[in-house]
């Protein structure tokens, strides 16, 4: 648990915007054009848990430890990716989901299982990638369409196949990141949105 609250706290410091008003966190599901920058779909987590407690401004996306030839081999060390608030802006927010706080503790428990040096962070280019990893957020918030084998090294289509397979579950976003960020008001004031690089006070969250 320990491991748990480090990890956590390291995304907390590496996000520094501003955060929805709201009860309860949600999940955002992210893409970022295919190139020489990882992750190519990541999921942000903000808000504050229904049982109270601390806020949360978290991100993680899952890559190779090393990008080299031998991805195209076999198996390789792979590692959570955590974000940086620019990163963040130059990507693409895709939908998002409220979820109860069983939900947000099963996230939490996958980040854990796929964190540098469990068995789940061995990265596979076939069947254990960046979108393998969201796709798992994606079912434990309770979301179906997920099989989507021909786009699975195809991060923002298979994110817009999800989608449009859950109309009413999820709430469509479809924003550059810096105006969906710039859209944003700061965790627990109902007032105007503060603007893109506003930092609320930061807490951490950890899974019971």
């Amino acid at each position: 648990m320990r491991h748990m609250f480090r990890l956590i706290a390291l995304f907390c410091l590496c996000v520094g915007y501003a955060l929805p008003a709201q009860a309860a966190v949600t999940i955002t599901f992210w893409s970022h054009e295919l190139g020489n920058s990882f992750p190519h779909t990541f999921f942000t987590l903000r808000g504050i848990p229904d049982g109270g407690g601390a806020a949360v401004d978290a991100n993680a996306g899952f890559t190779a430890k090393s990008v080299s030839p031998a991805l195209l081999m076999g198996p390789v060390a792979g590692k959570l990716d955590i974000a940086r608030p620019t990163y963040i802006a130059g990507s693409d927010a895709q939908f998002s989901v409220v979820m109860t706080d069983a939900q947000y503790f099963d996230v939490l428990r996958l980040v854990e299982a796929w964190s540098e040096g469990k068995p789940d962070s061995v990265y596979r280019l076939g069947d254990h990638n960046c979108v393998h990893f969201v796709k798992e957020a994606a079912r434990l918030v309770g979301l179906s369409a997920l099989e989507q084998p021909k786009l699975m090294k195809k991060p923002r289509s298979y994110l817009k196949a999800v989608m449009a397979g859950n109309g009413g579950r999820v709430t469509p976003v479809g924003m550059r990141g810096a105006a969906y960020l710039a859209s944003l008001r700061p965790i627990g004031s109902p007032g105007v949105a503060g603007p893109a690089g506003t930092v609320p006070e930061i807490a951490t969250a950890t899974a019971p």
